[in-house]
C-alpha cells in the first residue's frame, strides 16, 4: 500500500479527503486562500507605507477588520445553524470577492487613502462575521462526523498552508506591480471556492437539521461554554493568547524594517512562519482525538517563538524562530477548533465556532492597537515578546490549574453522532 493510500486511510493525516466533497472544498479553499494573505500582507505594507511607518495605524486598521466578529460574531453563528451552510457560503464568498475587487480598483485609480482603508476593512469584517461561521460549519458536514476533528484540522492546514504562497507573493508583487493588482488578483482567487462550493453533492452531505427558529440561541451556546470546565477554560485562553500573541501583522512589519533589512522582508517572513503553521496544523490532523495537553504545549511552543523571534538580529535568525512560532500557534489553534468541534452537539457547531471566532479573532480590535502602540512608544522587539510572554504564563498557569483539578473525561459527542449523519446523509 503507498504513502497516500495509507494517509487517505482510517489512520491518516489526509484522511478526510476519502469524500469527494471535502476534497473539491478543501481545493478551492486552498487556491483561494492565497489570494487573502496576499491581499492581507499587501494591505499591511499599504497602511505602513502611506503612514510613514506608523505601527498604531496599522494595528488600528487590523482591528476594524475584526470588529464586526466582536459585536455581531455570536449572533452570526446562530445564524449560520438556522440555515443552509452551503447557501451561505456562496453568499459571503462572493461578497467577499466583491471587496477585494473595490478595494483594488480604488487602489489603481489613486483614490485610496486610510480612511478608504478603513472602511473597507470594516466591510471586509462584517461579511467574514458570517462567512465564518457558516464555512467552518459547512466544513462538519463535509465529512462522517467521526472524522471531524481531522476535518477541522485539514482546514487549519489549508489556511495556514495557503499563507506560505501568499505573503511571499506580497514581498515579490508588492514592489514589481503594485498593491492593487494584488487585491485584484484576490477577488479573482474567489472564483476557485465559489465553484468548488457549487460543485458540492449535496446527496454526500452528512447534514443535520437547523436550528429551529426562536429560543436564545447565543444564551444556549454560551451556558453550554461556561457549564464545563474544559470549554470555559478553552475559551478562556483563547481570549487571552489570540489578544496578544496573534498580531504578526502589526509587530512584524516593524520589526522587519527596523532589524531584518526593510518592511517588504516581513511577507518573507510570514510565509516561513507559515511552514510551521503548516505543520503544526497537520501533527493535529493526525490526532483521532485531541488532548488539552497538546494545546497547552502548543502554547509553550508558540511563546518560546515569539520572544525568540522578537530579538532576531537578522533575517536569517527570523526564519529560524518562524517556525517554533507557527508551530506553536497552528497547534493552539487547531488544538482548540478540535477540541470544541468533537465536544460539541451538531445543533450548535456554527455558534460554537463563532464564539471562538470571537475570542481568537474578535479581540483583534483590542489587541492589535496595544500591539501598534508598544511598537511605537516602547520597542518592536517588545511589540511581539509581550504575547510569547503572556503565553508562557498562561500555558504554566493552566496545567498548574489542571494538576490541582482535572478535568473529567466527557462522552465524544462526535462519536455519537455518527449513525444521525449517515441517516442525514442517506435521506438527502
Amino acid at each position: 500500500m503507498s504513502t497516500l493510500e495509507t494517509e487517505l486511510g482510517n489512520g491518516g493525516v489526509f484522511r478526510s479527503l476519502r469524500y469527494r466533497n471535502a476534497r473539491l472544498f478543501f481545493a478551492g479553499l486552498a487556491i483561494s486562500n492565497v489570494g487573502t494573505w496576499l491581499q492581507l500582507t499587501a494591505m499591511s505594507l499599504l497602511v505602513y507605507r502611506i503612514t510613514d511607518g506608523d505601527a498604531l495605524i496599522v494595528g488600528i486598521n487590523a482591528g476594524l477588520q475584526f470588529v464586526p466578529m466582536l459585536l455581531l460574531g455570536a449572533w452570526a453563528g446562530a445564524v449560520a445553524d438556522a440555515h443552509n451552510r452551503l447557501r451561505m457560503s456562496i453568499i459571503t464568498q462572493s461578497a467577499l470577492a466583491v471587496q477585494a475587487i473595490v478595494l483594488g480598483l480604488l487602489d489603481l485609480t489613486g483614490a485610496i487613502n486610510v480612511p478608504v482603508i478603513f472602511v473597507l476593512s470594516l466591510v471586509l469584517g462584517l461579511v467574514n462575521a458570517f462567512d465564518n461561521p457558516a464555512r467552518r460549519g459547512l466544513v462538519t458536514e463535509l465529512v462522517d462526523p467521526v472524522e471531524i476533528p481531522n476535518a477541522t484540522s485539514l482546514n487549519t492546514a489549508v489556511m495556514t498552508g495557503s499563507r506560505i504562497f501568499g505573503p511571499a507573493l506580497a514581498a515579490v508583487l508588492v514592489g514589481a506591480i503594485g498593491t492593487a493588482w494584488c487585491f485584484l488578483a484576490n477577488g479573482i482567487t474567489f472564483a476557485a471556492i465559489i465553484i468548488s462550493l457549487l460543485m458540492i453533492r449535496t446527496s454526500e452531505m452528512f447534514t443535520v437539521p437547523p436550528r429551529p427558529p426562536g429560543g436564545q440561541p447565543v444564551r444556549e451556546g454560551l451556558r453550554w461554554v461556561t457549564g464545563r470546565r474544559d470549554m470555559a477554560l478553552l475559551f478562556g485562553l483563547l481570549v487571552v493568547v489570540s489578544m496578544s500573541a496573534f498580531n504578526y501583522n502589526v509587530s512584524l512589519p516593524k520589526l522587519a524594517d527596523e532589524q531584518w533589512g526593510g518592511e517588504q522582508r516581513f511577507g518573507w517572513v510570514l510565509a516561513v512562519t507559515s511552514i510551521g503553521s503548516l505543520t503544526g496544523s497537520l501533527l493535529t490532523a493526525r490526532m483521532r482525538r485531541v488532548p488539552m495537553n497538546w494545546l497547552l504545549t502548543s502554547m509553550v511552543v508558540l511563546g518560546i517563538g515569539a520572544i525568540g523571534m522578537s530579538w532576531a538580529p537578522n533575517l536569517a535568525s527570523a526564519f529560524a524562530w518562524s517556525i517554533p512560532l507557527g508551530i506553536g500557534g497552528a497547534g493552539f489553534i487547531t488544538a482548540a477548533n478540535a477540541i470544541s468541534q468533537q465536544e460539541s452537539p451538531s445543533d450548535m457547531r456554527s455558534r460554537l465556532m463563532a464564539l471562538q471566532a470571537v475570542a481568537f479573532l474578535g479581540t483583534t480590535p483590542i489587541g492589535s492597537p496595544i500591539t501598534g502602540w508598544i511598537a511605537d512608544t516602547v520597542s518592536a522587539q517588545w511589540s511581539l515578546a509581550y504575547g510569547g510572554v503572556i503565553t508562557l504564563v498562561c500555558a504554566l498557569g493552566a496545567w498548574a490549574y489542571l494538576a490541582v483539578r482535572p478535568l473529567k473525561p466527557h462522552a465524544p459527542v462526535a462519536v455519537e453522532m455518527v449513525e444521525v449523519g449517515r441517516t442525514s446523509a442517506a435521506r438527502d
